[in-house]
């Protein structure tokens, strides 16, 4: 009789498999518009290479700037985008593309040369529309804006980033009241890549 009792529970447990297996809870799609996928399709098509810059306009230069600049699309997925931005031998700089569901985000990963944290690191924006194929805007979000204000510098809370890219050339500027500052990298000529930016692993 237990032996019949355990057949019948097994072949019930089995016929329940399908409805079981209907009811798997999948993950949320991770939406998007056409504007901001071809922006980042875009920017994607670029990845494993490097590419020179040079600073175009900045109404508040800095000797930083007057070194080498060379841009490098290092590593690509399907959300996100890691661009290290090596300005002579200082590899501080990773900006930060992904997608979030509601758009778009652009971080600055800065980091100390062991490869901590820089105090002033995660600034950056996300859109707030729908851009545009070939650029997008980030003003500054709330983290960046409470970030700038605790680290003496309350005037970035305006700040504005903007990316373009073009068949030649791929632009990043900075905009606030009473300042800007844009470099261009002229896509046509590919770089050598530089090392990992530091607190990268190869």
């Amino acid at each position: 009789m237990k032996s019949v009792t355990i057949i019948a529970i097994t072949f019930n447990f089995l016929l329940c498999l399908p409805v079981l297996a209907t009811n798997v809870v999948k993950s949320a799609p991770l939406v998007s518009i056409p504007t901001h996928d071809n922006f980042f399709n875009s920017i994607a098509t670029l990845c494993g290479k490097a590419f020179e810059g040079k600073v175009v306009f900045d109404n508040d230069p800095s000797p930083t700037f007057d070194n080498k600049l060379v841009m490098h699309v290092r590593k690509c997925s399907g959300t996100q985008l890691q661009i290290p931005l090596h300005v002579g031998n200082d590899a501080s700089r990773t900006w930060i593309i992904s997608k979030t569901g509601s758009g778009l985000s652009l971080k600055h990963d800065h980091r100390k040369e062991d490869g901590s944290d820089d105090p002033l690191t995660m600034y950056g924006g996300h859109t707030l529309d729908a851009g545009h194929v070939q650029a997008q805007s980030f003003p500054a979000d709330q983290y960046s804006k409470e970030l700038f204000t605790r680290s003496g510098i309350p005037q970035s809370a305006g700040n504005t980033w903007q990316m373009s890219i073009y068949a030649e050339k791929f632009t990043y500027r900075m905009v606030r009241e009473g300042r800007e500052f844009r470099v261009d990298f002229d896509l046509t000529n590919p770089t050598e890549a530089p090392e990992a930016p530091w607190g990268y692993a190869d």
